[in-house]
C-alpha cells in the first residue's frame, strides 16, 4: 500500500471523526418585533422639527440595531391634545390587533390641563391599560407605562408651576398604582422632564414639549429594561 494512499485514507478517517463531534450549530433565527405606542403629544413628538426624534421612534431604532432583531415596526395611536377619552376613541377607530411584542402607554396631561374629573382619569386609564395588555398578547410584562412629564417647568407653565407639579404628581401616583395592580412596569420620567427648568435644550422649539435630547434621556433610562423584557 503506497504512502500516498495511506495519507489519503488517514485524512478521510480524520474528517469522518471530526464530523461526529456534534451537530453544526445553526445561527439563531432573527426576530421581528412589533411595537405599539399609545398616547398624546408626548408620544408623537409635537414641536419637533424631525418626527423621528420622538421616544417611540428612538426605541424602535434601537431595537432595529440589535443583532438578534431582523426588523422592528412601530404603530402609533396618538394625537396632540388627546385625553384618556380621546385615546379610547382613537383605539376603537384604529382597531390594533394583539400581535405586539411591546406596548407603551403615556396619557393624562390633557386631562389635568383641561381640569377633567380625576375619577374619569382613574376609570379610563384602567381601561386603557387593560387594552394595552390585550394588545401585548395578554402579557403585562410586555407593556410599559411612562409617567406624565411636568410642563410646569416650561415657559408655558411657569406662572402656575407649583400647582401643575402637584397635580401631575397626583396623576402619576394614580397611574403608578393602577399599573402595579396589573403587574405592569411604570417608569418615572417626570424627574427627567423637570431638568428642563435649567436646561432649555431639553425643550422643543415651541418651548413646551420635549426636545429630541430629552426623549433620548427618557429612552436611555428605560431601554435596558425593554431589552430584558424582550429577551434581547
Amino acid at each position: 500500500m503506497s504512502i500516498r494512499f495511506l495519507c489519503i485514507l488517514f485524512s478521510f478517517l480524520l474528517a469522518c471523526s471530526d464530523s461526529q463531534d456534534g451537530p453544526v450549530q445553526q445561527a439563531p433565527e432573527k426576530r421581528t418585533i412589533a411595537y405599539l405606542a399609545l398616547g398624546d403629544s408626548y408620544t408623537i413628538g409635537t414641536g419637533l422639527a424631525q418626527g423621528d426624534l420622538n421616544y417611540p421612534t428612538q426605541i424602535m431604532n434601537r431595537l432595529q440595531s440589535e443583532e438578534s432583531v431582523d426588523s422592528a415596526t412601530l404603530d402609533i395611536i396618538a394625537v396632540n391634545g388627546w385625553t384618556t377619552t380621546n385615546l379610547l376613541d382613537g383605539i376603537s377607530d384604529g382597531e390594533p390587533d394583539s400581535t405586539y411584542q411591546l406596548v407603551s402607554l403615556l396619557i393624562g396631561v390633557n386631562n389635568q390641563f383641561q381640569g377633567r374629573p380625576i375619577s374619569v382619569y382613574i376609570q379610563e386609564f384602567d381601561s386603557l391599560l387593560n387594552q394595552a395588555i390585550a394588545f401585548a398578547g395578554n402579557d403585562p410584562s410586555r407593556v410599559i407605562v411612562l409617567s406624565i412629564p411636568d410642563y410646569g417647568v416650561t415657559p408655558f407653565g411657569a406662572s402656575n408651576a407649583a400647582t401643575i407639579a402637584k397635580e401631575i404628581d397626583l396623576y402619576n401616583a394614580l397611574n403608578d398604582s393602577i399599573s402595579r395592580a396589573y403587574n405592569v412596569d411604570n417608569y418615572n420620567i417626570t424627574e427627567i422632564s423637570r431638568l428642563a427648568v435649567n436646561q432649555p435644550n431639553l425643550l422643543a422649539p415651541d418651548s413646551l414639549h420635549p426636545s429630541g435630547a430629552m426623549y433620548t434621556l427618557w429612552v436611555d433610562s428605560i431601554y435596558d429594561e425593554i431589552r430584558l423584557k424582550l429577551d434581547l
